[in-house]
């Protein structure tokens, strides 16, 4: 099999694990405190995690690292992303939290100038913008008005509360993965999680019943073969060839909300779904350093 084809199916499968532990992580959101779930996602998690480092070769001894306080940087802002976004849940429909996570990588660029001191070209600014404005698209009919949804405004702050928190980790992992491996990004991610979802145990955790408890058992394992799959897709394939594929997490999010859910995306859905993908887009394929830039370089 073509290398780029086995990196493009498992991009594609880690899109498709990605939706399912959102899936089972939205069946629940209403009856689990979201503390507990963070904790059953990243606990279980690990297991397959762990005994992909083992095959591997890279356990323990992969985990190794010479700058532990990068990865707390890493960890604390993920860990919060996880809170906000799983809090979000409640809230929005999966294909409007999948939209606004989308808005992430546009707010990496901002950032990146502001910390990584990067030069932000101006297909990056028109990225900026057509993403902001597609934001807008999608949140103003519900939070204008006389009829203003407060839970969906709710759900909103929270969803970009997550795109900036998963910048910011972006950004870091940037950094950290000039010198460290990836399986030990990807475990001490899970561990910090783990612990800080376990520390809302005293806030108040419930008693699963059987279904519950397989959601979110799922939802961890789900979640682990779905980072393991994105981990072994790039190493058959560019990075840039596979972004276009993370967009199917959008359709894998429409059809979740309508056969679950009975959620039929309106005309503002679309328009904005469109303007935040074009957003991306314009980076990916227009993005160029000048060449004075290079020069300096």
């Amino acid at each position: 099999m073509n290398s780029d084809v086995t990196g493009i199916s498992l991009r594609i499968g880690a899109t498709l694990f990605f939706t399912i532990m959102v899936l089972f992580i939205k069946l629940i959101a209403d009856a689990i405190p979201t503390g507990q779930i963070v904790f059953y996602r990243s606990a279980f998690a690990l297991i397959p995690l762990v005994l992909f480092l083992y095959l591997t070769r890279e356990f323990p001894s992969g985990l190794r690292t010479k700058h532990p306080k990068g990865h707390i940087y890493r960890c604390v802002l993920g860990c919060l992303a996880m809170f906000a976004s799983f809090a979000s849940l409640k809230y929005l429909p999966i294909s409007h939290a999948t939209v606004i996570g989308f808005l992430a990588p546009v707010l990496t660029v901002l950032l990146a100038r502001m910390v990584l001191k990067e030069q932000v070209t101006s297909a990056r600014w028109i990225g900026i913008t057509i993403g902001f404005v597609g934001m807008l698209v999608l949140i103003l009919p519900n939070v204008s008005g006389v009829e203003a949804d407060r839970p969906y405004f709710t759900g909103v702050v929270l969803g970009l509360l997550m795109a900036i928190l998963t910048a910011g980790a972006k950004i870091q992992i940037r950094s950290l993965a000039k010198t460290e491996n990836a399986g030990a990004i990807a475990f001490y991610f899970a561990l910090t999680c783990t612990v800080a979802g376990l520390a809302t145990l005293p806030m108040g955790w419930v008693t699963p019943n059987y279904e519950q408890l397989l959601l979110l058992v799922g939802c961890g394992v789900a979640g682990g073969v779905a980072h393991i799959m994105m981990t072994l897709s790039y190493q058959y394939s560019e990075v840039s060839k596979l972004a276009t594929f993370e967009y199917l997490a959008l359709a894998f999010a429409v059809i979740a909300d309508f056969v679950f859910f009975a959620i039929i995306p309106e005309l503002n859905f679309y328009l904005s779904s469109a303007l935040i993908i074009a957003a991306t887009v314009v980076v990916l394929m227009f993005d160029r350093p000048s060449k004075k830039l290079i020069v300096e370089r």
